[in-house]
């Protein structure tokens, strides 16, 4: 008696006399033992058909613990995650086969399309976490999947400065800043921190202040009685339209936004950004860049993607004119995440 017979079964109860899938693998179980001589771990085998049947399986402990922020399997049999103590690899009693059913199982929740005309998806799971499967040809032989799990916790900045992310001075400079209007970019390398302290600059607003969000998938999380969360999305072999962040940038103007709050600029919604904070309305995101500085620079090159006449003769002084400050995370070499740099731009700015 193995797993995949107590599965066969146990579905066959679960379809036939509409037993719940707990009792149809217990009942499974069961039968199963009955005739069989060899030694099992009835209690064992019944928790994994449990999580099979119900959750996602052998991923489903990883996507229920709270320290795991990301989970990614390049081949069967190995399952990568990453957590405050950086980068972790295990084994996985995961087949090729097993992992195909197990992403079919996530897809289903969302309607998403997966096969040779369309190798590659994203989509959400219904916790909110993101799911996105690259698949062959595309790939060079395995299913690769990624899953960012959906935060819910919003940590405040004197919580981030408990934990040792930020100084304390960093700390009030930064909540003098969110409150008093300033536009403020958040920059740094992929799991540096840069969304948990957008988040914590965030909570900070008052209830009166209107928030409105533009992403790519949902990762922020607030408690705020006046927000509005936007995200894109991908055009459909159905034929639904693309709408992506410069459309939503659009959108977000008309709705009276006290804060644009855009999840991570890196294409050319970053000209209707800078048009946006250059009219009064301050704004907050993140971007990927290593230093202050060099964030600037990336915001002076990706409104240029617009290719609508945009020269840097206007760029760099809206640039500068609209931004007031720069603030760069890092991941140190234990897992730990810092802010690292803030960089203040004055109205001397060149």
């Amino acid at each position: 008696m193995d797993l995949s017979q107590v599965l066969d079964r146990s579905r066959e109860l679960v379809r036939s006399r509409g037993f719940e899938p707990a009792i149809a693998a217990a009942r499974a179980v069961d039968e199963l033992a009955e005739g069989h001589a060899e030694s099992v771990d009835e209690e064992q085998l019944i928790a994994s058909a449990n999580l099979e049947l119900t959750g996602y399986g052998v991923l489903q402990p990883f996507l229920d613990d709270p320290s795991i922020e990301e989970l990614w399997i390049n081949r069967p049999g190995e399952l990568h995650f990453a957590n405050a103590s950086g980068h972790q690899v295990v084994e996985a009693d995961l087949s090729a086969r097993q992992l195909r059913l197990l992403v079919l199982r996530m897809l289903r929740h969302s309607g998403r399309r997966l096969d040779r005309l369309t190798p590659f998806v994203d989509a959400d799971l219904p916790d909110g976490s993101r799911l996105h499967v690259v698949i062959p040809e595309i790939t060079r032989e395995h299913w690769s999947v990624n899953i960012r799990k959906f935060a819910r916790r919003t940590l405040s900045l004197d919580q981030l400065v408990s934990g040792g992310s930020l100084e304390r001075s960093q700390a009030t400079q930064l909540r003098s800043a969110i409150t008093s209007s300033r536009s403020i970019l958040v920059s740094g390398a992929t799991h540096s921190g840069k969304t948990t302290l957008l988040r914590a600059l965030l909570s900070e607003l008052s209830d009166q202040t209107r928030i409105v969000s533009c992403e790519d998938t949902f990762e922020l999380s607030l408690e705020h009685p006046d927000w509005v969360a936007m995200r894109t999305r991908p055009a459909s072999p159905e034929g639904d339209r693309e709408i992506g962040l410069r459309e939503l940038v659009r959108q977000a103007l008309r709705m009276r936004p006290d804060r644009l709050v855009i999840g991570e600029v890196r294409g050319a919604e970053a000209l209707d950004l800078i048009v946006a904070l250059n009219s009064g309305i301050p704004g907050a995101c993140t971007i990927h860049a290593n230093s202050g500085s060099a964030a600037i620079e990336k915001l002076l090159t990706l409104p240029l993607l617009a290719g609508e006449n945009i020269t840097e003769s206007f760029l760099r002084p809206t640039v500068l004119a609209s931004l007031d400050f720069v603030v760069k995370c890092r991941q140190l070499p234990d897992g730990k995440r810092v802010v690292s740099e803030i960089l203040e731009l004055g109205n001397d700015r060149p």
